[in-house]
């Protein structure tokens, strides 16, 4: 199986990393290309409009925040009716010896599970949801490409390594697309929870985030979690609380405020609660490992 392919034994042994070798932002219109393949992978993601695409022996609608990853030497073709626009941003890249500081594919894979399920899949081609997400990077990676630096390679590296690990949990999660949509709530009212636990949020709040009725919401949360929601809320905000006491000098009496709770007593109660120590025995065992360690 060639290099250029995604899942190439060669990716999982040795050191390579993706290299751009064409992009373009693209207003399509009553257009009809031919089947072709390249040996190089592609992202096809859809902008604005619609547009049908012929991959295999495979039709897709694809609509505004879907995307298309093809594998290297796939057949397919791209179909735009005509008075129907479609605006696309594709990106093609092939893989090369890693020779830099930016970590190989092997590498990655060996950090992100879902990646490597990915890479040993060897499915032909992805299509996709974006959550909002691939195309703010995809939209980073061509600034950077454009670019004209000599120290911009290792930004495009992360980027395109950032594109690669997101994209592979979309496939692994779409891997499931039998889930209920209570799976979809929980989902993104734990992405609701941690863009928000700085807020004096109750669960109504984070029911109401994801649109569905509080009672139901607690269920299906316990149900999929294995504890409560505000059991998670305030492990969120144990983490959080540690993570400033560990590495700012923020004062202690403030540190109840930046992660959602309106009582320094009852932030206190919390922490020593969830982690036998109060916050200023909790910084101060931390202050004395750090001297020891600059000691020895």
């Amino acid at each position: 199986m060639d290099t250029n392919s995604l899942y190439s034994t060669r990716l999982k042994t040795d050191d390579y990393h993706p290299k751009v070798n064409y992009y373009y932002f693209k207003q399509w219109d009553d257009f009809r290309m031919p089947f072709h393949e390249h040996n190089s992978v592609e992202i096809m993601y859809v902008i604005r409009g619609q547009c049908q695409v012929d991959a295999a022996s495979d039709t897709w609608l694809l609509k505004k925040g879907d995307f298309i990853l093809l594998d290297a030497n796939v057949s397919h073709r791209l179909v735009v009716e005509k008075n129907n626009p479609c605006r696309m941003l594709n990106i093609e890249f092939v893989f090369e010896p890693n020779m830099g500081p930016f970590p190989s594919i092997r590498q990655l894979a060996e950090g992100s599970i879902a990646l490597a399920a990915w890479l040993s899949k060897d499915k032909p081609y992805a299509v996709l949801k974006d959550p909002d997400e691939i195309y703010h990077t995809l939209k980073s990676l061509v600034l950077q490409l454009d670019a004209v630096r000599a120290d911009n390679e290792l930004m495009v590296q992360l980027l395109l390594a950032q594109v690669l690990l997101r994209t592979a949990t979309l496939v692994i999660e779409a891997k499931d697309h039998d889930h209920q949509p209570s799976d979809e709530y929980v989902k993104n009212a734990v992405t609701y929870i941690h863009h928000h636990y700085d807020c004096d949020i109750q669960v109504k709040d984070i029911a109401a985030s994801v649109n569905v009725h509080p009672g139901y919401f607690h269920r299906i949360f316990k149900a999929s979690m294995g504890c409560t929601v505000m059991e998670y809320l305030t492990s969120i905000r144990m983490e959080k609380a540690k993570m400033l006491l560990a590495h700012t000098d923020i004062p202690i009496a403030d540190i109840a405020s930046y992660i959602g709770i309106n009582s320094r007593e009852y932030f206190s109660s919390l922490f020593k609660k969830h982690t036998d120590s109060t916050p200023l025995h909790y910084r101060k065992s931390l202050d004395i490992q750090v001297s020891n360690e600059l000691r020895s």
